[in-house]
């Protein structure tokens, strides 16, 4: 594709052609990286109404590119603030100190409790316009996959197309090993090793958008396994096999012992216990990848718990 990054927003109507660079990415995610200051808003209400077209037909924001097609962009306006949000310092010096894998065609980052993986839903800036900004000459970094904004760990950044595409692939047939560690309120049962309930996401619950358990949701499995066990609570890996919004923490819910320090799908004496050790963010955390990749050969990346996380097992340690 040509370049035209600087110059598409405020155009009249354009016509790009999706060369090679740019095949198996989503619609939305390229429309969002070639219109720079466009709204993000503005961006999804013309992919509603069938502004942005392929081959001149109507398409999905979750379309992928092929190469040969014809995007059609519409005349579309700048946000009145056309700069980019400016992230502060120290979120750009945290990230630094958290890149835990780089080569030339991908990152992993440790990505810290309390940043989002992408601006948005009130949000100037993400995880990626972090990385954006650090990395100006990175001109194509992606997010490969989420984390909620609460959960720290391990996420992969693209910085090359076809990296993306091939863990995408990866990730659709699961094989991209994934763990998490969360420490779950109660005992959890000792032979129970699989959770496999549906997920219905977008459930409004008291003005809060919420996901549960329901048979109209999406298949969703995840492994568990005990790790360290306390009177009062569980050390838990899990391994999530689809990749549900707050799966691990709906199917933890699900099977008695919610997470602690969940805002969202807790209960009473979760909550309490919470606050009785000083919990004050989600206990979740992203903790290792696998996976191979043809010209990278297999790459396994860990990171620990953060040291807020490790005072709480450390006091749950502790004899009463």
């Amino acid at each position: 594709m040509a370049s035209t990054e600087q110059s598409l927003a405020g155009s009249g109507v354009q016509f790009l052609t999706i060369d090679t660079d740019d095949v198996g990415q989503r619609l939305d995610n390229f429309l969002l990286r070639i219109l720079k200051g466009v709204p993000k808003t503005r961006i999804y209400r013309g992919l509603r109404k069938g502004e942005f077209r392929v081959n001149k037909g109507r398409v999905k924001a979750e379309y992928r590119l092929q190469a040969g097609d014809v995007l059609r962009v519409p005349p579309i306006r700048t946000a009145e603030q056309g700069a980019p949000a400016t992230v502060p310092g120290y979120w750009t010096e945290e990230l630094a100190r958290r890149v835990v894998y780089e080569d030339e065609s991908l990152l992993i980052i440790d990505k810290p409790s309390g940043l989002a993986v992408h601006g948005g839903s009130g949000l100037n800036y993400g995880l990626i316009e972090c990385l954006r900004q650090m990395r100006p000459d990175d001109r194509r970094l992606e997010l490969v996959h989420r984390l909620d904004r609460d959960t720290s760990g391990l996420v992969m950044v693209a910085r090359k197309p076809a990296v993306l595409r091939e863990l995408h692939k990866l990730l659709r047939t699961d094989k991209v090993d994934k763990r998490y560690l969360a420490l779950v309120s109660g005992k959890w049962p000792r032979r129970l090793s699989v959770v496999e309930a549906p997920l219905e996401k977008n459930v409004v619950q008291s003005g809060e958008r919420m996901v549960r358990v329901s048979k109209e949701g999406k298949p969703s499995v995840t492994g568990f396994s005990a790790v360290e066990r306390f009177p009062r609570a569980t050390l838990v890996e899990a391994k999530p096999v689809t990749g549900r919004t707050h799966q691990i923490r709906v199917h933890a819910q699900h099977a008695g012992c919610p997470l602690l320090g969940d805002p969202k799908y807790s209960d009473p004496k979760s909550e309490a216990l919470a606050a009785e050790l000083g919990l004050r963010r989600l206990f979740l955390h992203a903790r290792s990848l696998r996976f191979t990749l043809p010209d990278q050969g297999r790459i396994e990346v860990q990171a620990a718990l953060d040291p807020e996380l490790e005072s709480i097992l450390e006091k749950l340690r502790k004899p009463l």
